[in-house]
């Protein structure tokens, strides 16, 4: 009997340090895995990078369509000059000349559609640039507040994302008189020729500095 009781003292006594010691284990697995958890989080596995926009849904990802409106105002003896009319104005009657496209007013935007998001058509997009001009004026002579239509200039064309902050763009600038000046407007009228053509042409734009779609992530 005695000899069962000693057996008994001398297990438990030898069992005491790994039940004593069981806790600190716990904490050193824990302590393990709570370091290898922040290690794996801290060092995650490296993706490819792409340039260009990141990849999104197929079909008009986020940020497909993007732009801006802009409207200004031109303060007198400022007037942009659209190339319409012949100077000087006093051989042409002066405030009565019929030929008044110098503008007070320019309305204007720019628009990207860029409808996919996935393969390399996620790197094309189209623009759109419209500017309408308004205004009555003949310099030295005529300032008014008029709201008049003078012409519809725009620029549509075709671009491609390309590496290094750089696009390709092909682009079609045309312009539209409006109101009277679809027709001939008297003797100071240069007609419709010059700078305020029709053109193409096709060009690279680089973006830098944090500017455009040089944040995009390339």
């Amino acid at each position: 009997m005695l000899k069962n009781r000693m057996k008994e003292v001398a297990f438990l006594l030898s069992a005491l340090p790994a039940i004593a010691g069981a806790p600190a284990m716990a904490q050193d697995v824990t302590r393990s895995a709570t370091v290898a958890t922040a290690s794996a989080a801290a060092d995650p596995t490296p993706r490819p990078t792409s340039w260009g926009v990141p990849q999104g849904r197929t079909f008009f990802p986020h940020d497909w369509l993007r732009g801006y409106v802009d409207f200004s105002f031109a303060p007198s003896h400022n007037e942009p000059d659209l190339g319409r009319c012949q100077m000087p104005a006093s051989n042409f009657g002066g405030a009565n000349s019929t030929c008044n496209a110098y503008a007070r007013y320019l309305w204007s935007g720019y628009l990207e559609v860029q409808p996919f998001g996935k393969t390399f058509a996620r790197h094309a997009f189209l623009f759109f640039t419209p500017t309408f001009s308004f205004g009555n004026n003949v310099p030295q002579f005529k300032y008014t507040a008029s709201m008049a239509p003078i012409a519809y200039e725009r620029a549509v064309g075709l671009g491609i994302e390309l590496p290094k902050n750089f696009e390709f763009r092909v682009t079609q600038h045309q312009v539209d008189w409006l109101g009277r000046y679809n027709n001939n407007v008297g003797p100071a009228d240069l007609g419709t020729n010059g700078p305020y053509g029709l053109y193409t042409t096709i060009g690279a734009r680089w973006y830098f500095g944090g500017y455009g779609r040089s944040r995009e992530g390339r």
